[in-house]
């Protein structure tokens, strides 16, 4: 109770909050969902540029969000379904194996972000046509590396 007390003290005065906020920082759930998305983006981008895993681990753990890497996985999977040569697809799934396998993505951060993309399919299959045969690829290929489940692939919707 004394520690809540004097966090209020802290907080309610003059540019207190600005000071608490440099010495313990605003990161992990105090950004905007706004800024962690375009943060992802720039991550991924990067990543297709250089193919550095860990680089890319490591800026993904630096963000503070474990409860946010379902966006990491959508936004990964939708740049494979946007894409249209190999390197993409091959890259895409080469991250999310490291990524799931030092355990910074979650097998529920995982289910999240695929079941997202699951739902959104009829959308992006407007604008990217082939969606659906390039996403049922990706899948299988993701579940004979290990990265999800067979009730996830099952759920794979199809043409």
């Amino acid at each position: 109770r004394a520690a809540l007390d004097r966090a209020t003290v802290l907080l309610s005065m003059t540019k207190g909050g600005k000071r608490i906020d440099s010495v313990w920082g605003s990161g992990g759930g105090q950004q905007s969902v706004k800024h962690l998305v375009k943060e992802i983006d720039m991550l991924l981008k990067e990543y297709l540029l250089s193919g550095d895993v860990l680089e890319a681990e490591r800026c993904l753990q630096e963000l503070e969000v474990p409860h946010f890497h379902h966006e990491l996985v959508y936004e990964a999977i939708v740049l494979v379904l946007e894409s249209t040569g190999e390197k993409t697809f091959k890259m895409i799934l080469d991250l999310l194996k490291t990524l799931l396998r030092s355990s910074v993505i979650t097998v529920d951060q995982m289910r999240r972000g695929y079941e997202r993309v699951y739902c959104e399919i009829p959308d992006i299959n407007l604008d990217v046509p082939h969606s659906y045969s390039v996403l049922e690829r990706f899948v299988e290929e993701c579940f004979q590396a290990g990265i999800i489940s067979k009730p996830l692939r099952d759920l794979c919707p199809s043409r």
